[in-house]
């Protein structure tokens, strides 16, 4: 293991100095000792490790994946209680996804047990009511207050929805798949209407939301039939897949030529990040077995797939005309 760490951190090393000074500087230790450990005459320790990972900026499951089988170490989310923390948590999540858009080739697979995160993240009431029902579930004192969203939405800061688009945007500049069933649209559904029943949501806000989840479906059914995202060049393709065998996970596989890497949902927010390299592999023919069983909406036929988008336009359509239903009840 320590052969192997020593050799990838000579390739990362200056070339300008001797990587045994420069070593000895990183450890503050004397060249003799700096040299031993090196040639593997001497056992780096766990803290002498850990300091050159952080000099050399290497990823500790470089460090400890080497010759495991079993074990697999996972980057974990922040975890954010309020304004300030989710925007920390937008910034990290555009940080860990926004290099791999520039690559060549890359690719995003999305597993929708609920609409994809960078679909619902725009400049709309659903991006707005989102980060509510995150809050509402991860802050205790928010959990406890009676604050409604259109009291919230008139404080949210300005940076924060900035963040929460540029996340979103990402979602614009790489190649996707997507896979879908009929239900992937009733986690956020069901959440519009426990709001709106338990009073923290007016009608005229909730029927927007609603609107917003319409158009959302309206924007993937367009770039189905187009099979690319709906940007100024066109050069991203996009496919999505409805999936009626495998339960969908929320998984967000991303995919270059050269790397893999997943971000697996635990909590409302929390999630972890793996780069294990056959972890990822197991992952990603995972998700072609889910494709291999599904039907891919642009060449399925015309039929089938405005059969599949009209029946969640209808799903939408019956939460909508539930609130209407029961502002006319509460008079009776």
């Amino acid at each position: 293991m320590q052969e192997q760490f020593i050799k990838y951190l000579k390739e990362k090393a200056q070339d300008n100095t001797s990587f045994v000074d420069e070593i000895a500087s990183i450890l503050d230790i004397g060249y003799d000792a700096a040299y031993r450990r090196i040639n593997l005459k001497t056992s780096l320790t766990l803290e002498e490790a850990v300091k050159l990972a952080r000099h050399y900026k290497v990823s500790l499951n470089k460090l400890f994946e080497i010759g495991s089988q079993n074990s697999v170490l996972t980057e974990l989310s922040p975890r954010p209680s309020d304004e300030k923390g989710l925007e920390l948590w937008l910034k990290q999540s555009y940080n860990n996804v926004a290099a791999l858009t520039k690559v060549k080739g890359a690719e995003v697979i999305w597993s929708g047990k609920d609409i994809s995160l960078f679909r619902t993240l725009t400049d709309s009431f659903l991006t707005r009511y989102k980060m509510y029902v995150w809050l509402k579930d991860l802050n205790v004192e928010m959990a406890k207050s009676k604050i409604t969203f259109d009291e919230w939405m008139k404080t949210v800061p300005q940076s924060l929805i900035e963040s929460a688009i540029k996340v979103g945007e990402i979602y614009k500049h790489i190649n996707i798949t997507e896979l879908w069933n009929d239900n992937t649209v009733i986690g956020t559904l069901q959440q519009v209407l426990y709001y709106y029943e338990a009073g923290l949501v007016s009608k005229d806000i909730a029927l927007s939301i609603c609107s917003d989840i319409h158009d959302i479906i309206d924007n993937i059914e367009s770039e189905t039939i187009q099979q690319s995202i709906n940007n100024k060049d066109h050069t991203t393709f996009f496919r999505l897949y409805k999936c009626e065998l495998h339960t969908l996970t929320n998984t967000a596989m991303f995919v270059t030529p050269h790397y893999k890497v997943f971000f697996s949902p635990f909590t409302v927010l929390d999630y972890l990040k793996v780069e294990h390299k056959d972890t990822c592999q197991m992952m990603y023919e995972f998700l072609q077995k889910q494709m291999s069983n599904s039907k891919l909406l642009a060449t399925s036929g015309e039929r089938d797939r405005t059969l599949f988008f009209k029946t969640i336009h209808q799903k939408i359509s019956i939460i909508q005309e539930r609130i209407n239903l029961d502002e006319k009840m509460a008079f009776l």
